[in-house]
């Protein structure tokens, strides 16, 4: 593994996400058309990483720092080779199930010794949560699930939140019903930075950060429940009722599933900071949020070795919490802002906790 200046500040052993909480429909939308191109991909769960392939690019190239978000990948590998898409859904624990011990079996069967041996030994853990409920973040939101949210809303209120309404109807939903005290107090609590930075995110990742994360988890919550359609939102789904239902992520679609299984020959996983890649000729970056965690100074000399990996017209597509983070003025001419496709997508972005969306095309 090649170090990066975070690797000293947050640890990369565990499992910290075990699922995308960026909205790959968004993403893929925002790559534009990069059929038989490169493309490079921060892996995390990985989910991305496949929902890139239905765009039908010749590589993707998924790159991470942690070895155990790469083996979340390596079993969504496993699994889509090896699994029908209900049982991918089970094993995920996008569905109940009382197989998932099984499905773990046939998912790592064909794996390398190293991934059978880290979900083996979390096998308990997928049994009970999925593979996707296993990580850090997943962990907090649990927390947050079981045991505090039924202080503040009742199941009845919780599951109303998911009833399609227009936009009008919606607002009366959240205001009335849903945006009580009680629920104020709690993200107040739950989604402030020493909470969040123990239980969910590692603490490091807050260095640059500006403002409070509590209020702005209020801002986006309310773009989640009223400016969207709450029941159309799989990562909602999973924080207030630990499944997806009827809404699932775009690489977990039954539409999908047959495209991706066809072209998982085309992944190509790297342990190592991303500017460290040996690549040329890519088409497209999905960066996740990657550069909140860095100063501005290396997110310049980090922005500047992608550009070098680039082809004119590439796109380098990210997302801002709450350390705003766009190109470095330095390179202003090098590069331009997509600011009409960014405002037309973020206004249908599904992944609420983050507050900028960020495209930005090379030039030709």
């Amino acid at each position: 593994m090649t170090d990066s200046p975070i690797t000293a500040r947050a640890d990369f052993d565990a499992i910290r996400y075990a699922q995308l909480w960026e909205d790959a429909d968004v993403l893929a939308s925002a790559m534009g058309n990069v059929a038989g191109r490169t493309l490079v991909s921060v892996c995390s769960a990985g989910d991305n990483a496949l929902a890139l392939l239905t765009l039908d690019p010749s590589r993707v190239i998924a790159v991470d720092l942690s070895d155990a978000q790469l083996n979340c990948l390596r079993l969504r590998i496993g699994a889509i080779r090896s699994l029908e898409h209900g049982e991918f859904l089970e094993l995920m624990g996008s569905r109940p199930s009382n197989r998932r011990g099984a499905l773990l079996d046939r998912a790592i069967a064909e794996l390398d010794d190293g991934t059978g041996a880290f979900w083996c030994a979390r096998r308990d853990d997928v049994i009970t949560h999925g593979a996707a409920g296993v990580g850090k973040f997943e962990r907090y939101f649990r927390v947050f699930r079981r045991w505090l949210l039924p202080l503040v809303h009742s199941r009845r209120t919780i599951d109303a939140i998911f009833i399609t309404r227009d936009e009008t109807q919606r607002a009366a939903f959240f205001d009335r019903h849903f945006n009580t005290w009680r629920w104020r107090m709690l993200v107040r609590l739950f989604f402030s930075r020493p909470v969040m930075g123990r239980m969910g995110r590692d603490k490091a990742f807050f260095d640059y950060v500006e403002g409070s994360v509590a209020r702005h988890v209020f801002s986006r919550l309310r773009h989640v429940g009223v400016d969207t359609d709450p029941a159309d939102n799989p990562y909602l789904h999973w924080i207030m009722r630990g499944t997806h239902g009827a809404a699932l992520p775009l690489a977990w679609r039954a539409t999908h599933y047959d495209t991706i299984r066809e072209r998982l020959d085309r992944l190509e996983l790297h342990q190592r900071s991303l500017e460290t890649l040996s690549v040329k000729d890519v088409a497209g970056f999905n960066l996740s949020d990657i550069f909140e965690y860095m100063s501005p100074e290396t997110m310049t000399e980090v922005y500047r070795r992608l550009l070098a990996m680039a082809v004119p017209g590439a796109r380098l597509i990210y997302w801002n919490m709450m350390a705003p983070r766009r190109r470095p003025k330095i390179m202003a001419k090098h590069v331009q802002r997509l600011l009409e496709l960014e405002n037309r997508l973020k206004a249908t972005d599904k992944a609420f906790f983050y507050s900028d969306l960020v495209i930005e095309e090379i030039r030709r």
